[in-house]
């Protein structure tokens, strides 16, 4: 497959590069490796996403160059669809602007739309699927592609924390740091250049704390309210699961964020026993054993009690 993807680098000249709306870590950083190799090809290339860059993800080289519409651009010969799982979160409409589309995804039940297919779900991070396509090609990692790869896989294992840290990923990210990425200044990009208003938002959402009668579930809720009153968005919650997660006793953490009146996405991390995978797709959505999220429709009453009923009966 990475000698497929190679051969189509090889052969074409106008490139999009997407990743799914609410762009995490592993989404913009790998967006961004790859849009910066093939500008090192001399290719012409297009990084696209729905939604704005988040705040922490601006120090990543080539973040200015992402654009929120496509409206007046030329058909591309090939479009990368990373990260997505389903075409739709990335935008259907992207099969329409591209004459070839290309999976690169590492989510379990990755949607197979387009005309190449290359999804691990053992990966721990689409970026490294970039680094194995670009490597494969003996394509040099560059400083800003370095940090870009280390970045993604960074983000996707919760600073290697989470299971997905695997040898590889290690391997990589040592690798990355070789040639010359700063393991600091990446962390301080991520983790310690917040703007006030998002710590604002973060003490409205804590206000919602609420932790299920047995402990093993806890979740927290963003408001279209909270994020107009303080002046932010969708981008600034990136993050804001982790700390019902980190309650003593939590097995699952709920991340409730209101998209319109009546319509939620609701963002699950599991610390192993539960597949929250399976219970975001029973609600039309999808995501990994451990992270996944669905967007459900009704008042937050009826949403987070339809929510709690499942995972009682997963939690039995």
């Amino acid at each position: 497959m990475i000698t497929k993807i190679s051969r189509i680098i090889e052969e074409n000249k106008r490139f999009l590069v997407a990743s799914h709306e609410s762009p995490d870590g592993d989404a913009m950083a790998s967006t961004l490796a790859l849009t910066n190799a093939l500008l090192e090809m001399g290719k012409e290339v297009v990084a696209y996403n729905r939604d704005t860059v988040p705040t922490d993800f601006t120090f990543l080289p080539g973040a200015e160059r992402i654009v929120q519409h496509l409206d007046g651009l030329e058909p591309f010969d090939v479009g990368f669809v990373l990260d997505a799982g389903e075409l739709r979160r990335a935008g259907s409409h992207l099969k329409e602007c591209c004459t070839t589309l290309v999976n690169i995804d590492h989510h379990p039940f990755s949607e197979n739309f387009g005309s190449v297919y290359f999804v691990d779900e053992a990966a721990s991070a689409t970026g490294a699927l970039i680094y194995r396509i670009l490597k494969g090609m003996e394509h040099p990692i560059s400083s800003p592609v370095a940090l870009c790869i280390y970045t993604a896989i960074l983000a996707d294992t919760g600073s290697f924390r989470y299971s997905n840290a695997d040898p590889e990923a290690f391997s990589i990210a040592a690798e990355m740091v070789a040639t010359g990425v700063s393991p600091w200044d990446v962390a301080s990009g991520l983790y310690e250049s917040q703007d006030e208003k998002r710590l604002r938002l973060l003490g409205s959402v804590l206000n919602t704390l609420t932790v299920s009668c047995c402990g093993r579930y806890a979740s927290v809720t963003a408001t279209l309210d909270m994020m107009a009153t303080t002046k932010t968005g969708p981008e600034y919650t990136d993050g804001f699961i982790n700390y019902p997660r980190s309650i003593r006793g939590v097995e699952v953490a709920l991340f409730f964020r209101e998209v319109s009146p009546d319509h939620y996405k609701v963002g699950f991390r599991s610390k192993g026993r539960v597949d929250v995978g399976a219970l975001a797709r029973e609600l039309g959505g999808g995501g990994h054993h451990n992270a996944s999220g669905a967007t459900v429709q009704g008042a937050i009453e009826d949403v987070r009690l339809s929510v709690f009923t499942r995972l009682d009966s997963l939690l039995v």
